[in-house]
């Protein structure tokens, strides 16, 4: 049966505490080895996705609404907490208006080689602070067809809950890990026959368009910062360097829009057999 929480400090409901202070909660969870996941549709895809959850909370309303759900957590084990919202908004922090929480227990990670065996596409996103970024990407990566991303050892926590709610949960379909030792650890696309592309603005960068027209069988994408873009050794340690054609004297895009343009164009062409020729 679901349990009502009536004290927002209740230790049966710690996974949700404080979900608002975002340097606690990176530290958080995956010391803890969880992560949030917000809304009827993003629990939803991480359940569809595989990951197990390890309770669940909501307002009671939601009890009806979400009944399969709280049907299939009871036949786990898994508990599912309800409280009234004035209680989850002191425990929690924020307001919830889209319906439920779930947290999950944090997926392994898997070793870079393993991912990029049977990629064509790959992302790389080099120490992108801003969780909004992050899930942004990782929306344009599954719609746009992107194998596998790798994110450098300071990059943020996609599966943080607000990188997830802006991917729509599609950070659960795509395949990622964190590439250590970087920017060294470029080697590993190397060894796997990829041809590693930096999106900078310098003097050698040719035009996205005169990639597009040439493209590479395998390529790796290298996206920076929105401020200060990617690192020196980033762009020294890649095999080319490209910029997306500006007009009306904007030098450059948001790192999540310009990341999606550039994945767009050079998105793996279409294989035309003989016979439709």
């Amino acid at each position: 049966m679901p349990i009502e929480i009536t004290d927002p400090a209740d230790e049966r409901v710690r996974d949700y505490f404080a979900l608002t202070d975002v340097a606690l909660r990176t530290k958080v969870e995956p010391a803890r080895g969880l992560y949030l996941a917000e809304s009827e549709k993003v629990i939803r895809r991480a359940l569809a996705a595989g990951h197990r959850p390890r309770s669940f909370l909501m307002a009671q309303r939601w009890l009806t609404d979400l009944s399969d759900l709280v049907e299939q957590a009871e036949s786990q084990s898994v508990p599912v907490y309800f409280a009234q919202p004035g209680v989850i908004e002191t425990m929690t922090g924020f307001h919830l208006h889209r319906g439920a929480l779930a947290s999950m227990h944090r997926p392994l990670l898997l070793a870079p080689a393993a991912l990029l065996q049977h990629a064509s596409r790959v992302v790389i996103l080099e120490d992108i602070v801003d969780h909004t970024n992050v899930g942004a990407v990782f929306r344009s990566v599954a719609a746009l067809g992107v194998d596998a991303v790798l994110i450098t050892p300071r990059c943020a926590d996609p599966l943080y809950r607000r990188a997830v709610r802006v991917s729509m949960g599609t950070v659960f379909q795509v395949p990622w890990t964190r590439i250590e030792n970087w920017p060294e650890g470029v080697q590993v696309l190397r060894e796997n026959g990829f041809t590693v592309a930096a999106f900078a603005l310098t003097d050698t960068a040719i035009s996205l368009d005169d990639l597009a027209a040439h493209l590479p069988d395998r390529l790796a994408m290298i996206f920076g910062t929105e401020g200060d873009g990617l690192s020196r050794r980033a762009v020294e340690g890649a095999d080319l360097v490209v910029k997306i054609p500006m007009a009306g004297g904007v030098d450059s895009l948001n790192m999540a829009a310009a990341s999606a343009v550039a994945i767009w164009a050079l998105r793996p062409l279409p294989k035309v057999s003989a016979r439709g020729l």
